[in-house]
């Protein structure tokens, strides 16, 4: 597996430290968060996952922990909109250059407005795709979100 991903790339760039951490992906898991928590022996909320949504239209990119849900109207309110609703997959996938199952909030292809789980910030680290199946990247969760421009909210439900 390469790890010389666009996201490590980026965070390279930024000056950001952080570690890579990689594990068995599988595409047969009811949550791929969850497998990946599981998978590298870190709890649920530490673990984040990058989902891609829409909010009136305009694509965003939304990290909450993998345990977590995202509430599509606390999402909406975070970034000013009336409504929200989960990107397709394939629109996903072209839009930020990954797989589904590897879409990291870093070194996307076409860069969108990012919202981040603000009870993440509390963590000392946090883990977050690393722009591959199977590659998690561990780093400072205030420093991420700082990378990103990213709005801090209350996001689940």
């Amino acid at each position: 597996m390469s790890r010389r991903t666009p996201a490590v790339i980026a965070l390279e760039r930024a000056a950001i430290a952080f570690t890579t951490r990689s594990y068995v992906y599988d595409p047969g898991a009811a949550s791929i968060g969850m497998q990946a928590a599981e998978a590298i022996g870190e709890p649920p909320h530490r673990v984040l996952k990058t989902l891609m949504a829409e909010v009136d239209g305009r694509p965003v990119c939304v990290i909450i922990p993998s345990d977590r849900e995202v509430s599509m109207k606390k999402l909406a309110a975070a970034f000013s909109g009336k409504s929200a609703r989960m990107m397709r997959p394939a629109d996903a996938e072209r839009m930020t250059g990954y797989h589904v199952g590897g879409i990291s909030p870093f070194g996307q292809k076409r860069k969108v407005e990012t919202a981040i789980e603000e009870t993440a910030l509390g963590q000392d680290f946090v883990f977050v795709n690393g722009g591959q199946r199977g590659l998690q990247l561990r780093l400072d969760p205030r420093e991420a979100s700082a990378l990103l421009k990213a709005k801090v909210a209350s996001l689940t439900a």
